[in-house]
């Protein structure tokens, strides 16, 4: 694709980049209403049976991760045109999920502007080492990386990360403006957990709580990664990188059941969302489908996305994915030559 073709591209994005109020007001009342009914019933099933509860929490998770969603939007300005409003419903649907919005709002900023360059990894990312990188890495390191790539921590812990650590302490170089937000949010679920243990025992809390932050995180992490983690991504060093290839062969299409498509906020069209972070979420779907060349980004499904699990390291000579255990070819071919 020219650069010609490339500017083409973005341009036909931006007539969709243009928040509907109607259809914002309509998400935001879709979305949380039913989160707290489900939350409310959730609670009221914890007396009769914790497997008759557990069900409408799960349920509830996909409602949060709908809300992220939101708060996600807000963050680029694209769910409302003033960006006032974008930041008192992304700091009200952060308190909801348990993220702090100026400081995501910042480090996503980030994300979008290095996706894919490889030497500008590190904020707002998935970490991801190539197999030159590991190759030299000292051993605490790469045991480190193997932790962190390990389904279990990253999927399993790193939900408590998310919501204990991550989103809850100020990076030191944070502004004034971003820390009174994150102290805002802090504070608001601190209250709101008081009243509610007060009000309902903190055993009933925890029982529906807890199941909804864990599923909701596991489910958001799940989706990042694989959006970016997958075969043929992809990914370039600084002096070859170009912002268009990496949105659109750096993100993927996930194609997903119209259920879960509606519930994750049409996010499985990343490559869109890449091209043009302004396009609210409601009109990513109409964007793939009108606009021909977007069609042609890497497509995966529920099943095929699971092939991800297993990708560890980037192998950047072969510009793809591949698994600690595929290490050992490489491993002997530095023995005859620098890989």
């Amino acid at each position: 694709m020219s650069k010609q073709q490339q500017a083409e591209l973005k341009k036909s994005a931006s007539p969709f980049a243009q928040p509907n109020i109607k259809a914002s007001i309509i998400q935001i009342i879709n979305s949380i209403l039913p989160f707290f009914l489900l939350w409310y019933l959730a609670y009221q099933s914890t007396a009769v049976s914790i497997w008759l509860s557990l069900p409408l929490t799960v349920l509830a998770a996909a409602f949060a991760v709908r809300i992220f969603i939101i708060f996600h939007d807000c963050a680029h300005d694209s769910f409302f045109k003033n960006n006032k409003m974008n930041r008192i419903v992304g700091t009200i649907t952060g308190v909801i999920t348990h993220f702090a919005f100026a400081k995501w709002k910042k480090k996503h900023a980030v994300h979008h502007a290095t996706s894919g360059n490889l030497d500008k990894r590190g904020t707002g990312d998935i970490w991801m080492m190539t197999v030159g990188e590991y190759r030299m890495a000292p051993t605490w390191e790469k045991l480190k990386y193997r932790l962190y790539r390990n389904p279990f921590v990253m999927f399993g812990l790193g939900p408590l990360f998310l919501f204990l650590l991550d989103n809850r302490f100020n990076d030191k170089q944070a502004k004034k403006r971003e820390k009174r937000n994150t102290y805002l949010i802090n504070g608001s679920i601190a209250a709101i957990y008081a009243l509610l243990i007060w009000a309902i025992g903190w055993q009933a809390f925890l029982m529906v709580q807890l199941p909804i932050l864990y599923v909701s995180g596991a489910a958001g992490i799940w989706l990042f990664y694989v959006q970016h983690q997958f075969e043929d991504s992809y990914f370039e060093n600084e002096s070859e990188w170009n912002f268009v290839k990496a949105a659109i062969d750096g993100s993927s299409y996930y194609k997903l059941p119209k259920i879960i498509q509606w519930l994750s906020g049409n996010i499985g069209f990343h490559h869109v969302h890449h091209l043009s972070p302004r396009i609210p979420n409601y009109n990513l779907e109409k964007t793939h489908e009108q606009i021909t060349p977007l069609q042609q980004a890497t497509t995966i499904t529920l099943a095929s996305s699971l092939q991800s699990i297993r990708f560890r390291l980037y192998d950047e000579n072969n510009k793809t994915f591949i698994h600690f255990r595929d290490m050992k070819p490489f491993m002997k071919k530095e023995k005859h030559q620098p890989y």
